[in-house]
């Protein structure tokens, strides 16, 4: 008759990965009862589940001495895409009354760190889809990082690592040059688009002031996208969104291009159809109402803003630093009859001049 396998309850901790789909360093396993349980908001791999029963199965002792001190037993998964080595942490016994305490200690911990981060999301555009539990499990993925001012959190050509969420604090996306081209406060995310594109980090962070940031590290932000799919529409727009942004920083702008007037200023925008000579429209948005511009081969022919008409609607539109904005080329043939309002770069100046008056006067 076959001798049955005995099991032992045991801990064991990720030590190594290569290219894991799922797990990462330092994450633990534990099984108890010929049960297992993975990291919080995982999968079970089949494939790792098969090496741990292997491992509790086995009538080797988990530690032993050496010279250099209790060596504890090492083990390695070859998974599917990646593989991963794990090593015996600690017997899982919470027969005592102590180790139950610590078992509860922990509990009330991975609680603490969890509701730490739920109420940050909870009031976040980008998790309002999921419900509690989901957005519990996404929460338990997080982890927080500080950064004092005036800190490198991204750098420019680097490898993509992580998406970030601003927790406190400020922090301002940086050109080659060093020159400020947006500020984040909190709520902000950013790091997405090379995790999405797989391509190095386009723009530099700097933290702006004491920062603390939650951060998910990529493989668990591709585990986070597979098992809730509505949040790929919202990463997806966002992409969109900051690749159309960084076309209009870097001098291209193209038909149905849109944006916000927080990321490039309405001079820059208009600046940058006057350098290109192009011939379109450019449809605002603002609290308070609507503003369109036409442009014939880089110069300005019409504006419109509420009541306003001509050099004051645009001079009214210029002095707005909040709103949204859609650039469509091409304008009617009746249109392209229209004479400049005035020359381009006197018009801008005599805009700006004017809101230096009343930033002056306020």
């Amino acid at each position: 008759m076959k001798k049955k396998t005995e099991f032992r309850d045991a801990i064991f901790v990720v030590t190594e990965e290569r290219s894991c789909p799922i797990y990462n360093v330092g994450e633990e396993f534990k099984v108890e009862d010929m049960g297992l349980t993975v990291p919080e908001a995982k999968p079970a791999c089949l494939k790792m589940v098969r090496e741990l029963m292997k491992a509790v199965g086995t009538t080797q002792s988990f530690e032993r001495f050496t010279q250099q001190g209790v060596r504890k037993s090492s083990f390695y998964c070859g998974g599917c895409s990646g593989d991963l080595h794990f090593e015996f942490k600690k017997e899982k016994g919470f027969a005592t009354l102590q180790m139950k305490l610590l078992a509860a200690a922990e509990q009330r911990e991975r609680m603490r760190h969890v509701d730490k981060f739920y109420d940050l999301l909870r009031g976040l555009d980008i998790f309002e889809p999921l419900d509690e539990d989901s957005l519990r499990d996404l929460s338990a993925l997080l982890e927080l990082k500080e950064y004092g001012a005036n800190k490198i959190i991204l750098k420019q050509g680097e490898p993509g690592t992580s998406l970030y969420i601003l927790v406190q604090g400020r922090a301002a996306v940086v050109g080659t040059e060093g020159q400020t081209l947006s500020e984040m406060g909190v709520g902000d995310v950013f790091g997405e688009m090379s995790l999405l594109s797989g391509e190095p980090v386009t723009t530099s962070i700097h933290s702006r002031e004491p920062t603390k940031l939650a951060s998910l590290s990529s493989k668990d932000f591709k585990h986070v996208l597979n098992k809730y799919p509505v949040l790929q529409v919202f990463f997806y727009r966002l992409l969109v969104e900051r690749a159309q942004a960084n076309s209009l920083r870097s001098g291209t702008i193209s038909s149905g291009m849109s944006g916000k007037l927080s990321d490039i200023h309405a001079v820059e925008l208009f600046q940058l159809i006057n350098t290109s000579t192009k011939t379109g429209q450019v449809d605002l948005i603002f609290a308070d109402g609507r503003g369109q511009v036409l442009f014939h081969e880089g110069e300005l022919v019409q504006a419109l803003y509420n009541n306003h008409a001509g050099k004051e609607a645009f001079f009214a539109i210029l002095a707005r630093s909040e709103g949204e904005f859609t650039y469509t080329s091409g304008i009617s043939e009746q249109a392209k009859e229209l004479p400049a309002i005035g020359g381009f770069m006197g018009l801008v100046m005599e805009g700006m001049r004017r809101i230096d008056e009343q930033q002056e006067e306020g």
